[in-house]
């Protein structure tokens, strides 16, 4: 992250293109670890950034600016998962050619684990997957999730456990995972 940027007192001259530059790619990854669909990053992303701009003003350097984006950035993706138009299927024209192209196996294994972390993290109620991303993807500390989610300190660190006891649960292998694919 943009430590220069996080580490700034209030100031007038924090530029909106230093903001935008410095933190893009880490609100695009919590927007996706959020459980915003890949074909919504963009505008989700977008959303966030226009709420900068038009709330840089009022911005008065009481929290870290990591911690008032990440806090934008929670709006966003609850706002975006709740959307009817994120459930529905998307249709095509066409369907997919079968292909027993050797490339389409290239990380079959990969795309799998990370479709089950995305599923448990989707599983996850907002309030506990919020302070999970922030904590172990975004490395804020939990005095600084506290703060972002709007909770006490000891609520952080509950839903933080509860979270990871949760994944935990969810990593055990199950008699029904064995075999079948």
């Amino acid at each position: 992250m943009g430590e220069s940027l996080v580490a700034m007192s209030p100031s007038p001259q924090l530029s909106f293109e230093a903001l935008y530059r410095a933190h893009i790619s880490d609100v695009w990854r919590m927007l996706f670890t959020l459980g915003v669909r890949e074909s919504d990053l963009a505008d989700a992303c977008q959303e966030v950034f226009v709420i900068v701009l038009r709330r840089l003003p009022e911005f008065d350097g009481r929290a870290k600016v990591t911690t008032w984006l990440y806090a934008i950035a929670l709006r966003v993706a609850a706002g975006f998962r709740r959307k009817a138009h994120v459930r529905r299927e998307q249709l095509v024209e066409e369907s997919p050619e079968q292909s027993s192209d050797s490339r389409l196996d290239e990380g079959l294994d990969e795309r799998r684990a990370l479709a089950r972390v995305r599923d448990a993290l989707e599983a996850l109620d907002d309030d506990r997957r919020a302070v999970f991303v922030l904590f172990e993807l975004q490395e804020l500390t939990l005095k600084e999730i506290a703060e972002t989610v709007g909770c006490p300190l000891q609520t952080a660190y509950s839903r933080l456990l509860s979270a990871r006891k949760f994944l935990a649960q969810r990593a055990q292998p199950s008699a029904t995972q064995g075999g079948a694919r």
